[in-house]
């Protein structure tokens, strides 16, 4: 039987003698671990009973991934290049306004830009490979034209749109499928060299709402997402690269999104950093009372100051002036300096 280990992450000043960073964040430690095993009730035990290979990976610092050091939470600003997502569909569709809007969220303190020319809101439609290229390639490239050096991440499930991207100046690739829609993206990615996201979706975009369901949420996809992680390696993705994402949203009801939500340092596990996209999704909307998805930065960033609280390493965002303003003040409170 599986043992699973959550680490009980805390923020607190009085930082005990004998407690381990989470992740290598100085600001987030912890000195107990919640011990999970299928169809048995969670146990607190000490770092003393947490086997020592485990406690490395839940405490050992992230590699830098595309040169931003995983030690503090970076934000990634969403840029979707369609005109059928979920909150901005049709806004940003050709070249000029993809650009204008990106060097805004960088000055607004993006950290990283998420370019997409495919929706993966629930429902969505497939698009041809040809046209997700033509909606992306040129907008990183103008991008790079422009000297805007704010690393640029390209949100396909697709290999030849990934290869692209890449030609065109993206240094990230962000896979919704984990590498299980193209049997040609881990190729892809290894030979580019360029990071990956491996993120969690239970179906395609298509039906993934139809009716989701999961013997235990959080185990399964942590589940899911080790073991795609271990193909990747298989593959010749160095783990140093790899993030995952529990995929809130893709094929989860509001249920299985707040459990996931609620168990995220378990994901530490992994040995990656963890990416969190929750930004103006249907729960937040549903919990809020908010219809509009535009209207929902408060909820999407009340989810990821928790986030940030679980030792997470990158929110992927809309409203970026207002994410960013909000990591500062949580900084400020979690600096952890005494004097």
């Amino acid at each position: 039987m599986t043992t699973y280990f959550r680490p009980l992450a805390q923020t607190d000043h009085h930082r005990p003698d004998g407690a381990l960073p989470l992740a290598g964040n100085p600001r987030v430690w912890f000195t107990h671990v919640e011990q999970l095993k299928r169809g048995k009730p969670p146990e607190l035990i000490g770092l003393r009973d947490v086997p020592s290979d485990v406690l490395v990976r839940l405490s050992a610092p992230r590699a830098d991934i595309a040169g931003l050091n995983m030690a503090a939470p970076k934000l990634m600003g969403v840029l979707n290049t369609t005109p059928d997502s979920f909150s901005d569909g049709g806004r940003f569709t050709t070249t000029e306004a993809a650009v204008v809007h990106a060097q805004r969220m960088v000055t607004e303190g993006a950290d990283i830009l998420d370019i997409g020319g495919e929706s993966t809101r629930p429902g969505a439609a497939f698009v041809p490979v040809d046209e997700e290229i033509a909606r992306t390639a040129p907008v990183i490239a103008a991008l790079k034209t422009a000297q805007v050096t704010t690393p640029v991440s390209i949100d396909t499930r697709k290999a030849a749109v990934a290869h692209a991207a890449v030609q065109a100046g993206a240094g990230l690739l962000n896979d919704v499928s984990a590498l299980s829609f193209d049997a040609q993206m881990a190729d892809t990615a290894a030979k580019t060299g360029a990071p990956i996201c491996l993120m969690h979706a239970q179906g395609d975009p298509k039906t993934m709402q139809d009716d989701p369901s999961y013997d235990n949420v959080l185990l399964d996809v942590y589940d899911y997402l080790a073991a795609r992680v271990a193909a990747a390696e298989q593959a010749g993705i160095d783990r140093s690269k790899i993030i995952v994402d529990p995929g809130i949203g893709f094929g989860k009801t509001a249920a299985h999104n707040l459990a996931l939500i609620q168990g995220l340092s378990l994901f530490h596990g992994i040995g990656c950093p963890i990416l969190l996209g929750v930004s103006r999704k249907r729960f937040i909307g549903t919990i809020a009372d908010e219809p509009q998805a535009d209207k929902r930065a408060s909820g999407s960033i009340a989810i990821a100051l928790h986030g940030l609280m679980q030792g997470v390493q990158i929110i992927r965002a809309h409203d970026i002036e207002e994410h960013a303003q909000a990591f500062a003040l949580w900084h400020a409170v979690n600096n952890n300096k005494q004097d």
